[in-house]
Parts: C-alpha cells; structure tokens; sequence
C-alpha cells in the first residue's frame, strides 16, 4: 500500500486546459482538485481566483500548453503568482505538454529563443519547480533555472503495445533526432528500428528520407513520435513506408495536438490502422476517431507527485533514466 499524501498539506488546482487530468490525477493520489474561479472581464482580461487557502501549503498547478497556447500560458503565470502571492510553501507547476519546447535555437535571424523565455517567466512568476512530460528538444530541460522533471510516457505505450502479436513489425523515428528515444522503445518492445532524415520546409512541408535499416521485409510499422500537431511529417513518412512494402502501419505520440485537420488527415489513411497517444493534450469527444486510442498518464504524473511529496527518487519515471523514453 503506497504511502498517501496528507490533504490538509497540498492543494491542486487546474487551468482550464485539462481539468480531466487534473481530475484523473488527484482521483489517483486521493486528495481533492480544488477549485479555480476564471473570467474576463469587459476588455477581455482574466480574472482568476484560487479556491482555497494556500497558505503554508504545497500548492500544484496543473495546465498543459494546448490551443489557444497563449491564454492557457497566461492562465499559468497567473495561477503561480496567486500561490506564490498567498505564502505558498511551494508551488509546482504541472505542464504535461510544454509546446514551446518546439523552439529551442536561434535558427534565423531576430528570432526568440521562446522556450528559454517561457522557463525564466515561469520562475518569475512564481514556480519553484517544474514537471512535463517528453520534451520536443531535450536540451530545453537546461533552460529552467528551477529544478523541471521531464517524465517518460514509455511505460504507458509499452503496457499497451506489449497486448498486441508484434512479429513482422519495425519501429520507425521521424528522424534521426527522435532516434534514441525510438531505439529505446524498439528494444523495450523487442523489435529493430529504423529512422528517417527530416528536413522541414515550412510547417506544413517536410522532405523525408528512410536511413538506417531499410523497412522492406516488415509488414507493419509502428512510427514513433513526441508530438504530432499537422500530421504532415507523419502522412509523408508513411506513403515511403508504404512505396516500401509496408502494408500496415500503427502511429504513437506521446502528444496528439492534432490541429489543422491533423488527425482525419492520418485516419484517412487506410493502412494507418492506430493512432495512439497519451492525455497529455484534450481531444474533446466530438473531435475523436475510432483509429485513435488515448492512454492515460495519471497515474505516471500522481506518482511523480507523490515521490516528490515524499522527498522519493523519480529515477524510475524520469525520461532520461534507465527506463526512461
């Protein structure tokens, strides 16, 4: 019987970007989600008022940064000043899915470095420590002068794939960036793995290349991703699968973001038989296919929590650890 957390010394509340999860996880640690008061006013500015006392409290703070982006960040700062402004002990901001991880270099001129901005505007704010999931770019993690656990969602997919009959399968990365964190998964599970070499044009045009080991031989392929926003990367990579002798593929991301028709672009596909993502980002019901299946990292995010509470290692949930993705 794991150790509980002690309600009368946490307080969790939630933005408005997954008020799900925040339900899921505090259903998981036993304690309550308190509640968050938020409106605009007249000239469209929040108001947002905590719910319950802080004082003297550890306070944790659950928003992911999923359309609209910006007012959910803003959610966020104001939720972590309201703590920190109301004598807090300690204020944890949760962010499942950190989309400004995406922008980590200066990769033209007069541009922002927005995910080192976000991680100092976080401190500022008011959060003496951070937790995510799976990084975009894992150097982001050095941008936060607080202490940030990026946790792993690997576990979660390989309880889920571990049910299906894998023979005749190959784990593919988009690129050869993502590659370690593919390789990793693919010898989890047990199967080989290739990459791709991605080059993006614009954000809706990529130009793929397998390298590696070639596919042909596989029947299906399991490609394995951080994120997908506009399915584009994911829909060029397939028709090479395809054109390769593939004849199934299943599609995993730890974050389905899924804009801009994203994910009736790749259920349109007919050997895409699998979409699977984690609840790191909302998919509204209405919004759903039944291509796609969403696994629940609750319990990964309330033990993270709870081994926090307790002053425990998270080694074991951590993304770059030994079991880590």
């Amino acid at each position: 019987m794991p150790e509980t957390i002690d309600p009368g010394e946490v307080r969790f509340f939630c933005g408005s970007s997954h008020p799900q999860l925040a339900a899921d996880i505090t259903r998981y640690l036993g304690i309550p989600l308190d509640q968050t008061k938020i409106t605009r006013f007249s000239n469209d500015n929040l108001y947002i008022q905590l719910g319950a006392s802080v004082r003297s409290r550890k306070v944790y703070i659950l928003q992911s940064l999923s359309p609209p982006v910006n007012d959910h960040l803003m959610e966020l700062f104001m939720m972590l000043d309201i703590a920190r402004g109301a004598s807090a002990a300690e204020v944890h901001a949760i962010i499942p899915y950190f989309s400004f991880a995406r922008s980590d270099k200066k990769d033209a001129p007069r541009v922002s470095i927005t995910a080192r901005l976000v991680a100092d505007l976080l401190r500022t704010a008011g959060a003496t420590h951070a937790m995510t999931m799976v990084l975009h770019s894992p150097q982001v993690h050095g941008f936060f002068s607080i202490p940030i656990d990026p946790l792993t969602s690997r576990l979660v997919f390989k309880n889920y794939f571990q049910q299906f009959d894998l023979s005749g399968t190959i784990v593919v990365a988009p690129d050869v960036g993502h590659a370690k964190s593919a390789a990793r998964f693919a010898t989890n599970l047990g199967l080989p793995i290739t990459a791709g070499d991605k080059e993006r044009i614009s954000d809706t045009e990529v130009r793929i290349n397998i390298v590696g080991q070639q596919v042909r031989g596989y029947e299906r392929a399991l490609i394995h991703d951080d994120e997908i926003a506009t399915g584009h990367s994911i829909l060029k990579l397939s028709e090479i699968l395809l054109a390769q002798g593939v004849r199934e593929i299943w599609v995993a991301c730890t974050h389905g973001v899924f804009v801009g028709g994203g994910l009736e672009r790749l259920a349109a596909v007919p050997e895409i038989t699998q979409i699977v993502t984690t609840d790191t980002v909302y998919t509204p019901p209405e919004k759903r296919h039944p291509k796609l299946h969403t696994l629940s990292v609750a319990p990964v995010f309330g033990e993270a929590i709870r081994s926090n509470y307790l002053r425990r290692s998270i080694g074991d949930l951590f993304v770059f650890g030994e079991d880590g993705s």
